[in-house]
């Protein structure tokens, strides 16, 4: 592994062992591994983001039709607006 023998490894994590204690190094693993996990998620959306344009558009329903509104109704609601304004400014 990596160019180094059992005993190697076996010092390097006596090291850390002394460095950070008994009781940080399995926090300090959750970390990491929660730190992958989530790398690994958004790696894995960047992927699908790059891959849904290659798939085909799927056809949407269209909007339901609404009835136009007339004019007349538009300009009755419109009116009263305007007179009561002209009434306020008297």
């Amino acid at each position: 592994m990596f160019g180094m023998g059992h005993w190697e490894i076996l010092i390097i994590f006596v090291v850390i062992l002394l460095i950070f204690g008994a009781k940080r190094i399995p926090e300090m693993a959750q970390g990491l591994g929660k730190g992958i996990r989530e790398f690994r998620t958004a790696m894995r959306d960047v992927q699908d983001e790059i891959e849904a344009p290659k798939q085909p558009a799927q056809p949407t329903a269209p909007p339901a039709q609404t009835e136009p509104q007339s004019k007349d109704k538009d300009q009755a609601q419109i009116e009263p607006q305007s007179k009561d304004k002209d009434q306020a400014a008297s």
